[in-house]
């Protein structure tokens, strides 16, 4: 497996590098947006780390360059910003998962493992899902409705694609917050219900046939 790793504090980069090439990993270490742009362009990686506070180019815009060019390139964000907010920021400018400074080194290993293991799967996955006239462009990463082009965040795009994967399967709350964004479910916050609202305004609200739909108590469900 080869990691990018885009992180401007030297001495953190390298304790990162003993544990990932301990596992028996290829790292390459960009100390700079910049440069880890020039890397990410001209390297294939398996998994590409972000720190936020970069020089030069910052993670967010760093990662949205990235996806942009590979949309299936898996990106971790690294950071020390530990608000909702910013984890919002993180995965709407792309990111596959969010990890906070300080952590467990084993939590990173395994978090770069099961990222590897989900781009594996979605190189096998069908490249159209389709749900009645909805349908959902894997690689291109579009999506429209009766021939009618709808425009996701990135955020919006990963919990459709895992409904759409999962479509005629009720999925709850915790399926979503785990599965799809990696996060620990706080009960406190509407996030996930805020997020199926713009799903459904998208991709039904303009049309008679309702595919998104509430199971009370259960989570949601789409369906032809």
């Amino acid at each position: 497996m080869k990691v990018l790793l885009v992180e401007d504090e030297v001495s953190l980069a390298s304790f990162i590098r003993k544990g990932v090439e301990s596992e028996g990993y290829v790292l390459d270490i960009a100390y700079d947006g910049l440069m880890g742009q020039r890397m990410a362009d001209n390297n294939s990686y398996d998994v590409i780390i972000l720190d936020v506070n970069l020089p030069h180019i910052n993670g967010f815009e760093l990662c949205r360059y990235i996806k942009q060019q590979s949309l299936r390139q898996p990106v971790l964000m690294l950071t020390a910003l530990d608000s909702l907010t910013d984890k919002e920021s993180g995965f709407d400018a792309g990111a596959d998962d969010y990890l906070v400074k300080p952590f467990v080194f084993r939590e990173l290993i395994l978090r770069i493992k099961a990222l590897a293991r989900r781009n594996a799967t979605h190189e096998g996955m069908k490249s159209v899902l389709r749900v009645a006239d909805l349908e959902l462009n894997t690689e291109a990463r579009t999506l429209t409705r009766r021939g009618q082009p709808i425009d996701l965040t990135a955020r919006e795009y990963a919990l459709l694609e895992y409904l759409m994967i999962n479509q005629g399967r009720i999925v709850s709350r915790i399926d979503i917050a785990e599965k799809v964004w990696d996060l620990h479910f706080d009960t406190n916050t509407n996030i996930i219900d805020v997020y199926i609202n713009y799903l459904r305004k998208k991709i039904d609200k303009e049309f008679d046939h309702k595919l998104l739909h509430t199971v009370v108590g259960m989570g949601y469900v789409l369906r032809a």
